[in-house]
């Protein structure tokens, strides 16, 4: 089967040569094609779930930019000092090895696990699943979608991830061990023993 298309697939007409979809062909895209095919389309948010569906998704408005340029510059202030690992925002996708590629909010990876990265590795999406993630929900986000998104990274290897609903001012904690915990904006969350030291006030994101 050809596909022929241009620089930009999404703004091109495609040409199917055989009895494959568009959608069928793009399910069966290589995780190096798949990379190659975000890279073409860098105007758009990819992310692709374990058994290949593509999902376009949505670009952030201006309050889920501030809250998600709050949250990961406190992430980043405290990685400076301490120098645990590597921090990532919302443009990084990381492929799970269940196959899916998602890009968390914000993300964090301990520096043995990152160095033990190729540089090839490095370069494209980052074949593992980050030890600790943040979901921060946009005005048309379902949250029983991103609970569902929470649970892959946890069945992935996350070690502690936070769902954070501006509309509702509420946090879910998700730990490796299975337990949930919600708390309120009037709290503050803690990094724990994944992220020791970090603290962040949801108050912040009001």
């Amino acid at each position: 089967m050809t596909v022929m298309h241009s620089a930009s697939p999404l703004a091109a007409e495609f040409v199917l040569v055989g009895r494959q979809t568009l959608t069928e062909y793009l399910q069966r895209l290589s995780e190096d094609e798949f990379y190659t095919f975000c890279q073409q389309n860098r105007d758009q948010k990819f992310e692709r779930r374990a058994d290949g569906t593509i999902e376009l998704m949505l670009i952030a408005g201006g309050e889920s930019g501030r809250r998600n340029s709050e949250l990961t510059t406190d992430l980043t202030i405290w990685n400076s000092q301490h120098r645990l690992g590597q921090i990532f925002d919302s443009s990084t996708g990381f492929q799970l090895p269940n196959g899916a590629v998602r890009s968390p909010d914000a993300a964090w990876v301990s520096l043995p696990v990152w160095e033990a990265l190729t540089p090839e590795q490095r370069r494209k999406h980052v074949p593992l699943c980050p030890g600790f993630a943040v979901e921060l929900l946009s005005e048309t986000d379902s949250v029983s979608d991103i609970v569902v998104k929470m649970q892959e990274y946890l069945n992935n290897g996350l070690r502690l991830g936070w769902l954070i609903d501006p509309k509702t001012e509420t946090a879910r904690i998700f730990r490796a061990n299975g337990s949930v915990e919600v708390k309120s904006f009037a709290d503050t969350l803690s990094g724990e023993d994944v992220l020791p030291g970090f603290a962040f006030p949801l108050a912040t994101l009001r």
